[in-house]
């Protein structure tokens, strides 16, 4: 359920000048606040947006991802060249190279 923004267009009460509230999209807009009766307008409010990154976007930003294939045993799905597609546990030649990554 969407949650909008309301402005007391007076004086504030409880809820503060700001407050927020859970509504379906259906639902008709506040004229006034639920606890005081005052004046309120609704806002528009920005919302948050995550796109997830594709593996080669991941690599080229210098991050490595490492996806769990067994018990110590991890693919590295960014691998660059040179890299070992799989990481294994005890087995340090297998890590990625994170010199050709990091600088200083």
């Amino acid at each position: 359920m969407p949650i909008y923004e309301y402005e007391h267009l007076e004086k504030p009460c409880l809820r503060g000048k700001l407050f927020e509230v859970k509504q379906s999209i259906k639902d008709e807009s506040f004229t006034q606040c639920p606890t005081c009766f005052g004046l309120v307008r609704k806002h528009i409010s920005r919302i948050g947006i995550a796109i997830q990154k594709s593996n080669s976007e991941l690599r080229d930003l210098g991050l490595t991802k490492l996806v769990k294939r067994d018990d110590g045993v991890y693919e590295n799905v960014t691998r660059r060249e040179g890299e070992s597609r799989y990481m294994e546990a005890g087995k340090p030649e297998t890590l990625p190279d994170l010199s050709r990554i990091i600088s200083d």
